[in-house]
């Protein structure tokens, strides 16, 4: 009669071993289930953009007069306003940013004039240049440090010859030439970027002064450029 009661004791925990068991898993579970994470889109460089620029520009050549952009007499270097747009294409390979960009820069120069010996005899007009240039450079997330090179073109200045007796005459024309530089860019948003760029340029104007073997000689137009742009990128 023990073993009987021994036996009924036994099923009956077991058998409230097993509601016990039963009532647990219809519990909802302690643990949260994984929290589903929206991934934010990671910006890049690449794509097409378009935007304004200005600043300021000064001869850097070696010209003993006048320099034909900006300006300089007896070593005295002069500088003046730039300002214009500019338009590029970006592609972004991991850390790598590769591109290239085009512009056209108003240059307020008042130097499309011409030197005679000693004495300069002032244009009427500004000038203008333009680049076109290959970019390459390193992008830490939204910042962006490059360098840049390729052609340079424009009616700088120096484009006029003198003759004493004759007079002014004109020969404006557009000269090529090259130039290099770099920059900072940094992407305000996903779709505005501000950039500092600087840049050499080098336009191969030539002087059209026609007696004492003037004509064709090369005077190159040497200038530094430092400028502020803003650009709007296209998605």
């Amino acid at each position: 009669m023990r073993k009987s009661a021994l036996g009924l004791l036994a099923a009956s925990a077991a058998l409230a071993l097993a509601a016990s068991t039963a009532q647990a898993a219809d519990l909802p579970s302690r643990y949260s289930p994984a929290p589903a994470y929206n991934a934010l889109p990671v910006f890049t460089w690449t794509g097409f953009y378009a935007g304004l620029n200005a600043g300021y520009g000064w001869n850097v050549g070696d010209s003993r007069y006048y320099d034909p952009a900006f300006g300089t007499s007896y070593g005295k270097r002069k500088g003046g306003f730039v300002g214009g747009a500019q338009a590029g294409y970006n592609y972004q390979f991991g850390m790598f940013v590769a591109g290239v960009e085009t512009d056209l820069q108003y240059a307020a120069v008042g130097n499309k004039g011409a030197s005679y010996g000693n004495i300069y005899y002032p244009g009427d007009s500004d000038g203008f240049f333009g680049t076109i240039r290959a970019r390459g450079g390193v992008a830490f997330d939204r910042a962006l440090v490059y360098g840049t090179a390729g052609f340079a073109y424009g009616d700088i200045g120096g484009n006029k010859g003198y003759d004493p007796i004759l007079g002014h005459h004109s020969g404006d024309e557009i000269n090529w030439g090259w130039t290099i530089g770099g920059g900072v860019e940094y992407a305000i948003t996903n779709n505005f970027t501000a950039k500092v760029e600087g840049l050499y340029v080098d336009i191969d104007t030539k002087d059209n002064y026609a007696l004492g073997g003037r004509a064709n000689v090369d005077r190159d137009a040497e200038f530094g450029v430092l400028r502020a742009g803003l650009n709007y990128k296209f998605n």
